[in-house]
């Protein structure tokens, strides 16, 4: 969420932000319906003011005369209130539908797209693998090596369900124990986060696309079972599973003000994730490329509201995934992601994809952006100024450390031999206990 006085000031700066990130809200509405929520705020705030003189002047008056005036100059300022205060209620509602539509003006350098396909190159690493022999994808050496069971996954998960098996669990584990180990040498609080969350965190992060959860466009699982509150009675809280740590991570500060000595505040999380992935409906509907649930390790950062420090903190965060995708051995390419493949709160970001053989493309593995102070106005997330105490909202950042099922998909895919067997990389050994998966 953006400030009010910001698109106030920049109202046509803001205009373009939406259109370049195909976001449909309308700003000239915005500022209109803003103008009357202000008018009937100063009036109810009068009307208040009116009520408390009068409320003084009672306790004074000497004679009836001037008690039956005041009784009646009180009824006829409840009255304007009555009508005033559901006047206010209803327009400062669709303020907020409003408001939380608009989005963050990118940074200037943001190349301005319509879809993925204006995404950016800026960079590669690595030599794609060259096969002697026709390879196989990671179904067909899913199944040779008795590591993954789409169709029973399927039965008893439904549609994009999966069972990792044997050695494809020690990879898949090994590849967060080596994600979180990474973490820590990188100086990062590690955290497992609640997965199951109440409806704030997530509205506030921005995995909401309106005021309120709407299952038909929200990729999010919203648990219908009743749950109960401390003292056993009904909770009034809805509650959603999470598709990534970070709406977790972020609403840990929540309401809070920090120190600005603290900032900033590095906290990486490992969790399950759960998507429901409706926008994808028809994509990739072979294998384990895009699922409703996986593992992921998850970086989140706190930091200053200062712009050129937020994007060397962007920068470190997806050199850490840039690293570990060289030490995995995996070919990779950086993006700068376009404004229409950008998501409302975003001022920057840039996405790694590794090399998948099987689909013979680079396939997402991982995703760096600033917000900015967009998700904090939502969360509440501040911090005091060292100098003078001044509150300020904190800018946020996240970035996918290592996701489960694509780096899982990337290492049998390269790694695969002639005959059928898929070498480990050398830094997972240590947790998967050999050097190679051999067919069964």
């Amino acid at each position: 969420m953006l400030d009010i006085q910001y698109i106030r000031d920049n109202a046509e700066e803001v205009k373009r932000a939406a259109k370049n990130k195909n976001i449909d809200v309308d700003i000239e509405k915005l500022l209109e319906v803003d103008k009357e929520r202000v008018k009937l705020l100063q009036e109810i705030e009068e009307f208040n003011s009116l009520k408390n003189d009068v409320n003084d002047l009672m306790k004074e008056a000497k004679t009836s005369e001037d008690r039956e005036v005041l009784i009646t100059k009180g009824k006829e300022i409840k009255m304007q209130l009555e009508i005033k205060e559901p006047q206010f209620a209803q327009v400062k509602k669709y303020f907020e539908a409003l408001m939380i539509k608009v989005p963050t003006v990118p940074a200037a350098d943001v190349p301005v797209g319509k879809s993925d396909e204006d995404n950016v190159e800026i960079g590669k690493w690595g030599n794609l693998p060259e096969f002697s022999f026709t390879p196989k994808t990671h179904l067909e050496l899913g199944k040779l090596l008795d590591v993954l069971d789409m169709d029973r996954g399927a039965k008893v998960g439904g549609y994009r369900g999966y069972y990792l098996k044997n050695e494809g669990v020690l990879l898949v584990m090994g590849l967060m124990q080596y994600a979180l180990q990474k973490m820590v040498s990188k100086g990062y609080t590690l955290m497992i986060p609640p997965t199951l969350v109440k409806e704030f965190a997530l509205k506030g992060s921005g995995y909401f696309k309106g005021v309120e959860y709407d299952g038909e466009i929200d990729e999010v699982y919203q648990v219908a079972t009743k749950d109960k509150d401390v003292d056993g009675g009904a909770s009034k809280d809805k509650k959603f599973l999470v598709g990534t740590a970070e709406p977790s991570l972020l609403a840990y500060y929540s309401d809070e003000i920090l120190k600005e000595e603290q900032l900033p505040m590095k906290l990486c999380g490992y969790s399950q994730c759960y998507r429901s992935e409706i926008g994808s409906y028809g994509k990739d509907t072979k294998g384990m490329y895009r699922v409703h649930e996986f593992m992921k390790v998850e970086q989140v950062v706190i930091a200053a509201a200062d712009k050129e420090a937020s994007d060397a903190l962007q920068q470190e965060m997806i050199a850490i995934s840039k690293e570990m995708h060289e030490e995995l051995g995996l070919p990779y390419r950086q993006l700068n992601i376009c404004t229409g493949d950008m998501s409302a709160g975003k001022y920057r970001a840039f996405d790694i994809e590794a090399w998948l053989p099987g689909m013979d493309r680079y396939g997402e593995t991982g995703s760096a952006s600033n917000f900015l102070d967009w998700q904090a106005r939502r969360l509440n997330v501040r911090y005091a100024e060292k100098e003078g105490g001044a509150k300020k909202y904190a800018y946020l950042l996240n970035n996918t450390a290592l996701p489960s099922p694509r780096v899982f998909i990337a290492i049998l895919e390269n790694y695969q031999q002639e005959d059928g067997s898929v070498v480990i990389p050398e830094v997972l050994r240590p947790y998967v206990g050999k050097e190679s998966i051999q067919p069964k």
